[in-house]
């Protein structure tokens, strides 16, 4: 079984995951990790040499991923996996895998990503102050939405530590 953890950029994924993988003793996998050893390459250099061809590739390796993975362990996709590419059909097609959607506001995101910004190759370095990337970030949770609200599990972020977030994930989905 496979706990794929699907959301925007800056919803606690990794974190969570790595969490989760602490807390059920089991594995714990990272796409974009996965990706860069594979590519030889950082995120940021895929995406800025074109993100066409990197949504490609990440489709490719989540399938391969999948694929590959024999025994329970957590995966924290990348924040476009689930959405190109029919990368949530890969996900909901797949009997092995359970999708977890962490929702988190466009607000919470914005304060969390804002001084990363120049780690995060998606946000583009014009936006300068805080509402600005609050409104990149809900146009884009809307344009994702469709996507995400697919999973199999839907948990809320907002005002929860990472240890929180991991406990209910942990508790959603039980003995599965």
């Amino acid at each position: 079984m496979i706990i794929a953890l699907l959301g925007y950029m800056g919803s606690g994924k990794s974190s969570v995951g790595k969490m989760l993988s602490r807390l059920r003793d089991i594995p714990f996998e990272d796409m974009d990790s996965y990706i860069e050893k594979k590519e030889n390459k950082s995120i940021i250099e895929l995406i800025n040499i074109s993100e066409v061809i990197f949504r490609k590739k990440e489709h490719k390796y989540l399938v391969e991923l999948i694929q590959s993975v024999r025994n329970t362990c957590v995966l924290s996709l990348g924040g476009g996996t689930a959405v190109y590419y029919n990368g949530i059909q890969v996900l909901n097609n797949n009997q092995k895998v359970i999708s977890v959607y962490l929702k988190t506001s466009a607000l919470q995101l914005a304060n969390r990503l804002f001084f990363e910004k120049k780690h995060r190759p998606i946000i583009p370095l014009s936006i300068s102050d805080l509402d600005q990337l609050e409104e990149f970030i809900a146009k884009h949770l809307f344009e994702r939405k469709q996507y995400y609200m697919q999973a199999d599990y839907i948990i809320s972020t907002d005002n929860k530590t990472i240890l929180e977030v991991a406990k209910e994930i942990d508790q959603v989905i039980g003995s599965v």
